[in-house]
């Protein structure tokens, strides 16, 4: 188990185990959640294309503020439609 800690609240550190990784990206797809820090979206459009390139399907997603959690629906969206998701912080 690894410890994570929350940056909205880092009182009480979580035990959450990893999530287990893809065996292969080939037919995945992966979602790229861009949090509207700026430059995220540079990082993001690297990535989307060394993750195409391995075979993976993308989907972009956007938060409307980097301020506040996604919103819960989006968080649903995201969990439905991808295999995995990257989530891209840059300043």
């Amino acid at each position: 188990m690894s410890i994570l800690l929350d940056p909205t609240s880092e009182r009480v550190p979580a035990e959450r185990e990893r999530a287990t990784r893809l065996a292969a990206l080939d037919g995945k797809t992966i979602g790229l959640l861009d949090i509207a820090k700026a430059r995220g979206d540079v990082f993001l459009d690297q990535l989307e294309s060394r993750l195409a390139e391995r075979g993976a399907s993308i989907i972009r997603y956007s938060k409307p503020t980097f301020t506040k959690p996604a919103p819960i629906d989006l968080r649903h969206e995201i969990a439905e439609e991808c295999d995995a998701v990257v989530e891209a912080l840059a300043d």
